[in-house]
């Protein structure tokens, strides 16, 4: 697989952030990337703007310009959907890792159930949600509290979050029960620009600032197009991905109060096999030396898209924890 360098990026980012908007507004179109085009399933070594839209057919290379300021578009058929999971109440089972240090990479979920109807559910009922605890961090205050790192829409599910839901590991998906696997509540949250994220405020679970499968978090670093990453999600384990873009524009949907929101600047990850599941929202993307660069949200098979970790950071107002935080600056815990 070819990937186009940063030179030509630069060329094209300007083209696509003019035109994203509007092709988002067109019917089934869900994503706008840059990417090389594809003709025939053959890659062409041209850079291109990259149209992801849900059912690739005949209506879509009408609505799509063949190029647009001189810079060549592709239609590429796309399914994006955020991947925390959700489950019947009824069917809750005992199926999860249980740990009694916490580390990321782990089952988690509100302790709380959501009433969800059609047509996001088969069924209306009462439903629980599973998500994974990615990362820990600190908020940047005199305060220092210990914050466990998930997606917005595994810490806040819908529009009925507060400051203080409770959360339990393992997620009630996996067996966990309110009170007795009590270790965080929510602290805050972030929807907006490119950031999905919530800040999960530890109790007092002993925990370890590394990665089930992966080792300790040595810091943050930027993704860069090309680099191999790993993730370990509650769903689908220890995967591996090669990072193919970080201009990925994606319409994710969130839902009966949030609705459909548009997130910007995305990690685009490949992997030649499953790279994330339902379940698997809220794990972090490392690279090579054990830094993290993205926290996942979404994706479809062999595709995952994650926030870029930096804004996540930034609106949360946190810094990651590492083994290398000296003592003297490291937060005390309490829920």
């Amino acid at each position: 697989m070819s990937y186009l360098d940063e030179n030509a990026r630069a060329v094209i980012r300007p083209v696509k952030r003019m035109v994203e908007d509007e092709f988002l507004s067109r019917p089934g179109v869900i994503g706008v990337d840059i990417g090389e085009k594809v003709t025939g399933g053959l890659p062409t070594g041209r850079a291109a703007i990259v149209v992801y839209v849900c059912a690739k057919g005949p209506c879509h290379p009408r609505q799509i310009p063949r190029e647009v300021g001189g810079v060549l578009t592709d239609v590429v058929a796309e399914s994006i959907v955020l991947h925390r999971a959700m489950v019947a109440r009824a069917a809750e089972s005992v199926v999860a890792e249980r740990y009694p240090v916490l580390r990321g990479g782990i089952s988690i979920g509100p302790a709380r159930t959501f009433r969800v109807v059609p047509p996001e559910v088969p069924k209306a009922g009462e439903y629980v949600i599973a998500g994974t605890l990615g990362a820990f961090a600190a908020t940047r205050d005199e305060h220092r509290k210990v914050l466990g790192l998930t997606t917005f829409h595994v810490g806040c599910v819908d529009d009925s979050w507060s400051v203080g839901d409770e959360f339990v590991h393992p997620s009630r998906v996996d067996g966990g029960v309110p009170g007795a696997d009590l270790v965080a509540v929510l602290d805050r949250a972030a929807l907006a620009g490119s950031v999905s994220a919530a800040g999960l405020r530890m109790g007092a679970r002993p925990f370890r600032a590394e990665v089930v499968d992966i080792g300790a978090v040595t810091g943050s670093a930027r993704a860069e197009v090309g680099s191999t990453v790993r993730k370990r999600g509650r769903t689908t384990g220890l995967t591996y991905g090669v990072i193919t873009s970080t201009d990925a524009t994606v319409r994710l949907d969130f839902g009966p109060g949030i609705g459909v929101r548009t997130l910007r600047d995305q990690i685009r990850v490949y992997s030649s096999e499953r790279f994330g599941d339902h379940g698997d929202s809220g794990a972090v993307l490392v690279d090579a030396d054990n830094r993290v660069v993205g926290l996942y949200v979404a994706g479809s098979g062999s595709t995952g898209f994650a926030n870029p970790v930096e804004p996540v950071l930034r609106q949360l107002d946190v810094e990651l924890l590492t083994p290398g935080v000296p003592e003297s600056r490291r937060p005390g815990r309490g829920a």
